[in-house]
């Protein structure tokens, strides 16, 4: 074998070990790509439900003070009736049935104070409930644009708000096959827990609308409102009982109607978590 053949080979060697080497580099360069863009998600995540968690945690703190300060105001008032009753008792100026009556008001007062610790585990236990709901919530639906669904918690109340660029076509009422994929993932959630009760809302901007029957905007946001849950009761199966239909028409804005931006972020629909208020006036009946 001569120099030149010796040469010849010893090239194409390098040649080839460098090109699979290249090969091998793109492939580890796309992989850490699709790496870092799962990252990304997975950060933007978790920094939305850490701003809810922050939000909830507020609201709690808000709650723990007006009942620390109530719970200050019984502490007052025990003390000042306890030191009347026996300045009375010790002046003899006040009858046996009468001693016994204050001592019962007391008495009530402390009744009053055990409903409002009552009260403050049922918050804390709600607060919890909601928490689970929108991650649950957001679990579900993925890693969606947040200008066409946005899921939150406001002042204990658990709001999913739905862009109509998602739900319908320009001035229809009819639910997109694009949209029921969405509504699906949301009504999933909710059956799972079936004590939910909630409201849909239609909402629309301040452009004036009058099309075929319907009249006005009142009538497009509940038409929209109604299409929502008619949907989830015939395709997906949540309870009719549990759900009311409701339109808002142009007067609940989110955003600036004199802008487009604006007019498209107030063209919503809103699912709307009910609080279930019964569970807060069994508390107010009286223990037999």
């Amino acid at each position: 074998m001569n120099k030149f053949t010796i040469a010849l080979s010893g090239l194409l060697l390098i040649t080839f070990s460098s090109c699979v080497s290249t090969k091998k580099l793109k492939a580890k360069e796309a992989e850490l790509t699709a790496l870092q863009t799962k990252y990304d998600q997975i950060a933007g995540s978790l920094a939305t439900c850490n701003d809810d968690k922050a939000n909830l945690n507020r609201q709690k703190s808000s709650l723990e003070n007006d009942i620390s300060n109530l719970n200050k105001q019984l502490d007052y008032l025990k003390q000042n009736n306890t030191q009347a009753l026996k300045q009375l008792q010790d002046l003899s100026v006040i009858s046996a049935s009468q001693a016994e009556s204050i001592k019962k008001s007391m008495e009530n007062i402390g009744a009053k104070d055990a409903y409002i610790q009552t009260l403050q585990q049922q918050m804390a236990h709600k607060d919890s409930l909601n928490m689970a709901l929108v991650m649950n919530l957001k679990g579900a639906v993925g890693n969606l644009d947040d200008k066409d669904i946005n899921i939150k918690v406001d002042k204990g109340v658990v709001y999913i708000d739905i862009s109509d660029k998602l739900l319908f076509k320009s001035g229809k009422y009819e639910v997109t096959k694009d949209a029921k994929g969405v509504l699906g993932k949301v009504a999933a959630v909710l059956k799972n827990q079936p004590d939910i009760e909630f409201m849909v809302e239609g909402h629309t901007d301040t452009v004036a609308y009058k099309n075929g029957v319907l009249l006005d905007n009142w009538d497009l946001s509940v038409k929209r409102a109604t299409s929502v849950v008619r949907l989830l009761q015939n395709d997906y199966g949540l309870d009719p009982a549990k759900m009311a239909a409701a339109g808002r028409s142009e007067y609940k804005p989110i955003a600036d109607n004199s802008t487009e931006e604006g007019r498209a972020a107030n063209r919503r629909t809103r699912i709307v978590i009910l609080p279930q208020l019964d569970q807060f006036f069994k508390l107010l009946e009286p223990k037999k």
